[in-house]
């Protein structure tokens, strides 16, 4: 579904002549922008390949052959993994072990996966190539192995010895590839079964790796009942620098689509809430219709028996009643009043008021407008929490956005610019390190103490950092460790042997208050020049109150045309930093700006 869904999406948007061109079922099995993309492990949505373990595999393995890519699926099973030949295959393939066979008629047999037995074919042409045996009696043996019953066995081995000899090829050397055969079968994977699924996964890479927004609104549209998936499929749209377009009445449809080659539409059957019959409404009325042009146009022109209360307040905190103009708080504000105004109109309508004769259509009566109320547009947080709510991401921004120029302050590099040295063996050769960024992701599971630990997923925007937290650090900081809360990280940082990334390891976690005390100077708040310092004493202790106690001094500053004078209040007035009382602070009235200071 996802590849005809995709190859749709494709030939939409190309001139029918290259639209034409276009046969899923016969690509070249050589493209290099698909193999690139594979090395680069860059395989989420690509069919069999996206668990974070396949990309691990993939990073080492860097495939660059269509047999490259049938092992890939016939390798990545519990029992291969475990048994050491996934390490023996990689090694051979990049030239760090010897590629040898048990015998020279084996070559043609094993050449493709470097002399390794992945197969069960494999396995079936090694008694037919060295014993002689049918297809038939091969398929037997592969039977038998599998079944590994003792009697059924010796007579195998009995079998293929005596089959071997008369190919003049002695007990000595047919004994152990007999052996060898034995162990691999049970782990050997049908080839027929790991090609089908290496051709799909191929035709998937190769529609990401050429037509990215065409192949990611299919994968999103296909994902669009489950938001955890949705939300790491957006992630990874941002990462190939791919535009998502927030949902619109005016251009959405029910699922994702293709808006030009670097974006895509966001699809409005992924916001919570609202169900597809409306949706299928809503796109009707505008298909057949024009553009809606104002939110009285739009609660006027569409099926209000499916479009309740509930809906609309999805839409508007979503961001698909942008484009009706005003913004989000008025339109939300203004609800009660356009709905009551087009409950009105539909009864006007089934009434016949508005027609002595009954015969005009419901477009063809008057619209209501009016002017949407007037209210303070909502903060940056709570757009972003609205949007969290309703589509299960931040789509319009990123919460740490307001903090980025504070984090530069006291965080020296943003997480795409860290740097580590290179690993020797397997101990990690860390240097110290302190990052910042919203915790996107958390994996919990017992250490080797018994106690729980974490593995937690840092962004910044810049970058995703993975940050491993043990037992007892965990213990301490659990509270803080929370998803969508801003972190600052104190620990090291090291490269990861076997993704070839970077990892951290944490030995403090700091929420933002705590960092601005340890990072900080003083938080300096400045006082608008007309108010009398008298006036600022009674409200500013109540504001300071509730924070006290805390590590960082008070400053006020006080500037008219003739002087500035800088006030450091007394220790007792000490408070703890947080969000809360710099909103407090600069919410009163006598003042005029609010900032941490940081430096000697």
């Amino acid at each position: 579904t996802v590849i005809d869904w995709a190859v749709k999406n494709v030939k939409a948007i190309l001139p029918p002549d290259e639209a034409a061109k276009i046969d899923i079922t016969n690509l070249p099995l050589d493209d290099k922008a698909s193999y690139d993309l594979l090395k680069r492990a860059e395989t989420t949505a690509v069919f069999q390949l996206e668990s974070r373990g396949m990309k691990e595999l993939i990073k080492r393995l860097q495939p660059d052959t269509f047999e490259d890519i049938v092992a890939l699926v016939a390798l990545f099973r519990p029992g291969p993994l475990q048994s050491g030949m996934v390490d023996d295959f990689v090694n051979r393939k990049h030239g760090r072990a010897k590629v040898d066979y048990p015998h020279p008629d084996l070559e043609p047999v094993l050449k493709p996966t470097y002399g390794v037995i992945v197969y069960q074919e494999q396995v079936m042409q090694i008694a037919q190539v060295l014993a002689g045996y049918s297809l038939g009696g091969a398929d037997m043996l592969r039977r038998a192995m599998g079944k590994k019953k003792a009697e059924e066995m010796a007579q195998q081995r009995q079998l293929f010895l005596e089959g071997a000899q008369s190919r003049d090829i002695d007990e000595k050397t047919a004994g152990p590839i007999f052996d060898l055969m034995e162990k691999f079968a049970e782990y050997g994977f049908n080839k027929s079964h790991s090609a089908a699924y290496a051709l799909v996964a191929y035709q998937t890479a190769w529609l990401k790796a050429h037509y990215p927004a065409a192949f990611m609104a299919a994968v999103l549209s296909a994902d669009m009942d489950n938001t955890d998936k949705i939300v790491g499929l957006i992630d990874d749209c941002r990462d190939m620098k791919l535009i998502v377009l927030p949902p619109d009445v005016n251009h959405s449809k029910i699922q994702f689509t293709v808006a030009d080659d670097n974006s895509i539409r966001y699809g409005m059957g992924a916001i919570k809430g609202v169900g597809e019959a409306a949706l299928a409404g809503i796109v009707a009325e505008r298909d057949q219709g024009n553009i809606f042009t104002s939110l009285y146009d739009f609660c006027q022109r569409v099926d209000m028996k499916k479009i309740n209360r509930r809906v609309m307040d999805s839409l508007v905190k979503a961001g698909a009643l942008d484009s009706l103009g005003g913004h989000r708080a008025s339109l939300e504000a203004s609800l009660t009043k356009a709905l009551q105004i087009a409950e009105q109109h539909r009864d006007n309508h089934d009434s016949g008021q508005n027609d002595m004769f009954g015969l005009m259509t419901v477009d063809q009566q008057q619209h209501v407008e009016e002017p949407l109320l007037e209210v303070a547009p909502w903060s940056e947080e709570q757009l972003l929490i609205a949007e969290k709510e309703t589509l299960g991401l931040y789509l319009s921004g990123h919460p740490i956005d307001r903090y980025i120029d504070e984090l530069s302050k006291f965080i020296p590099k943003k997480i795409n610019e860290l740097d580590a040295p290179e690993s020797k063996g397997y101990k990690r050769n860390e240097i110290p390190v302190i990052t910042a960024g919203l915790i996107v992701a958390i994996r919990t599971m017992k250490g080797k103490n018994g106690g729980r630990m974490a593995f937690i997923t840092l962004d910044d925007q810049t970058a995703r950092l993975e940050v491993r937290v043990f037992s007892e650090v965990y213990e301490q900081y659990q509270s803080l460790i929370q998803p969508d809360k801003l972190v600052v990280i104190q620990g090291k940082i090291g490269q990861d042997n076997f993704t070839g990334g970077l990892a951290a390891t944490a030995d403090t976690v700091y929420d933002i208050a705590r960092a601005r005390e340890m990072c900080g100077k003083t938080l300096l708040v400045t006082i608008n020049h007309q108010t009398e310092l008298s006036d600022i004493i009674t409200p500013m202790q109540t504001t300071l109150g509730p924070f006290r106690d805390g590590l960082t001094a008070i400053e006020l500053e006080y500037i008219n045309q003739d002087a500035r004078a800088l006030i450091r209040l007394g220790e007792d007035w000490k408070v703890i930093p947080t969000d809360t009382l710099i909103n407090d602070l600069n919410n009163l009235p006598t003042v005029t700006a609010v900032r941490m200071t940081y430096g000697t």
